[in-house]
């Protein structure tokens, strides 16, 4: 019994007294971003990894893999293979991983959101902190918010103002089911096909439009293809700074800080870059004056007209009638994203 005790004690010295083992990072951990360095969203990836690099003195390197090009193309397979330890981090959509974190779904509710102040609310709110659990679930660990912004919808026949205006009209979206319901409500015909082919049906008149935000619309000059631009701010595609949970805890407390602060700092610096000009002047002063970065974020009220597009801003009116059309959808996805979840969304925003 006394041996027993004597190593005991002599085990608890030995772990009090001799080093940690030291952390080896691996030489580089690799980062899924869907597009690239020229938008908002690829900027705000290169930020983070920049800004890891500096506050763990390079310590830690991550490197952004662009185009989804860890994935072959395919986008939205991004959340399983961050989740099984394919991929080490990401800068991703929300709007790519809907079909498996189902709440997501949420910002895609067809002019419910609107506003970035009711955006902000629902991320640090009820619903977004249990939109978090739900994906750290799945063993994903979730470091900050961004966003790739509010869509707009572009189009080569006419100026749109009214549900009436969109009837008809064939237009391109991304593979998002929910998307989808909204534009056949509003009676158009959408199509789902990635940018390349997009391109080239909207050169042969085969489709006449498309929806993105700011970054994209100006990254891919899409006044070279459509004349006509409505600001209907109908759906918000925000983004999620996030690690593998077990890389994530193969970190030291030290780093694990560092890396958290930087996505923060990531996270809100892209977030002033992508919604530069559309808020006032609200977000361009955090870029300037808060981060103090010399650039020039894109004017797309500045930029689009110069180059002939006619830019449409719908009133509040304006909106709810598109609201009012889409109703629908609203009783299809809501079980589908979780009705609790819904009714925290409607309590964040008051």
């Amino acid at each position: 019994m006394i041996y027993r005790r004597f190593m005991l004690l002599l085990v608890a010295l030995l772990i009090a007294i001799l080093p940690v083992t030291a952390f080896t990072p691996k030489r580089e951990y690799t980062m899924q971003v869907n597009v690239t360095q020229a938008v908002d969203w690829g900027a705000g990836a290169q930020k983070f990894a920049d800004l890891v690099a500096q506050k763990t003195n390079g310590v830690i390197n991550i490197k952004p893999y662009w185009s989804s090009s860890l994935l072959a193309g395919k986008q939205t397979n991004w959340y399983q293979a961050v989740a099984d330890g394919a991929i080490d981090f990401a800068t991703e959509s929300t709007m790519n991983a809907c079909t498996v974190i189902r709440p997501f779904n949420l910002f895609s509710l067809p002019f419910f959101i609107n506003t970035y102040d009711n955006v902000d609310k629902i991320e640090n709110g009820k619903a977004g902190a249990r939109m978090i659990a739900e994906m750290e679930r799945g063993g994903v660990k979730f470091l900050a918010w961004g966003e790739n912004g509010f869509r707009q919808i572009t189009n080569s026949k006419r100026e749109i103002r009214t549900p009436k205006d969109v009837e008809g009209l064939k237009i391109r979206v991304v593979g998002s089911p929910i998307m989808i319901d909204i534009f056949k409500q509003l009676g158009a015909d959408p199509i789902n096909m990635n940018w390349g082919d997009a391109v080239t049906a909207f050169q042969q008149g085969v489709v006449d439009g498309q929806e993105n935000p700011k970054g994209v619309l100006i990254g891919n000059k899409i006044w070279e293809y459509h004349k006509y631009m409505t600001i209907w701010n109908y759906l918000i595609d925000p983004l999620v700074f996030c690690v593998n949970s077990q890389v994530w805890k193969s970190f030291p407390p030290d780093i694990q800080a560092q890396i958290q602060e930087a996505a923060l700092e990531a996270g809100e610096w892209e977030k002033a870059l992508a919604r530069a000009y559309l808020d006032g002047d609200k977000s361009l002063k955090i870029f300037k004056e808060k981060f103090k970065d010399p650039r020039d974020p894109e004017n797309l009220f500045v930029i689009a007209p110069s180059k002939g597009m006619k830019i449409t801003v719908l009133t509040a009116q304006e909106i709810d009638a598109f609201k009012e059309k889409t109703k629908p959808v609203y009783d299809k996805w809501i079980p589908t994203i979780g009705e609790d979840i819904y009714k925290l969304a409607l309590e964040d925003m008051k």
